[in-house]
């Protein structure tokens, strides 16, 4: 008797699981997704750095429009100060 309350209780659990848990191709495809990630994560640790001369300058940000010392910026090599525009 208690077998059968107990195989009852299981064979419910099972159809509850069974109704919510997501598509077989759903989990496939999200394993292949992260089997891909890492397959990637890996190959680029691997190959290091893209560009490893390119450093950030003064200001902190690569590629910042600020000028810095040195920088002729909008000045020129005049150096008027005007910014080629007028005034």
């Amino acid at each position: 008797m208690a077998e059968e309350q107990l195989s009852a209780a299981g064979a419910r659990v099972s159809a509850y699981l069974r109704r919510w848990a997501p598509p077989a191709a759903l989990t496939g495809f999200v394993l292949l997704l992260l089997a891909v990630f890492a397959l990637s994560y890996g190959v680029g640790t691997a190959a290091g750095p893209v560009a490893p001369g390119i450093r950030p300058d003064r200001t902190g940000t690569p590629g910042s429009s600020v000028p810095h010392e040195g920088d002729m910026g909008a000045e020129g090599a005049a150096g008027t100060g005007s910014g080629g525009g007028a005034r």
